[in-house]
C-alpha cells in the first residue's frame, strides 16, 4: 500500500508532511504505514485516497 502512496505523492509533487497536514491523519500515523508497524485502517484509506482522487481500489490491487 505504501508504494501506491509514494507513486502518488511523486505524480502530485506533495510530500508526506503535506498530505498529513491537509487531510488531518498525523505524520506518525503516514510512518508507522511506511515502517509496516500496521496498515492503514478503511476510513483513513478512504480520505488519502479521495485526497488523491483515486479509489480504495487503487491501494488494495
Amino acid at each position: 500500500m505504501y508504494e501506491r502512496f509514494l507513486c502518488l505523492l511523486e505524480q502530485s509533487g506533495k510530500t508526506p508532511y503535506q498530505v498529513a497536514k491537509e487531510t488531518g491523519i498525523s505524520t506518525a500515523t503516514l510512518t508507522n504505514w511506511k515502517q509496516g508497524k500496521y496498515s492503514p485502517k478503511a476510513d483513513k484509506l478512504k480520505v488519502i485516497a479521495d485526497y488523491f482522487d483515486v479509489t480504495v481500489d487503487y491501494f488494495l490491487s
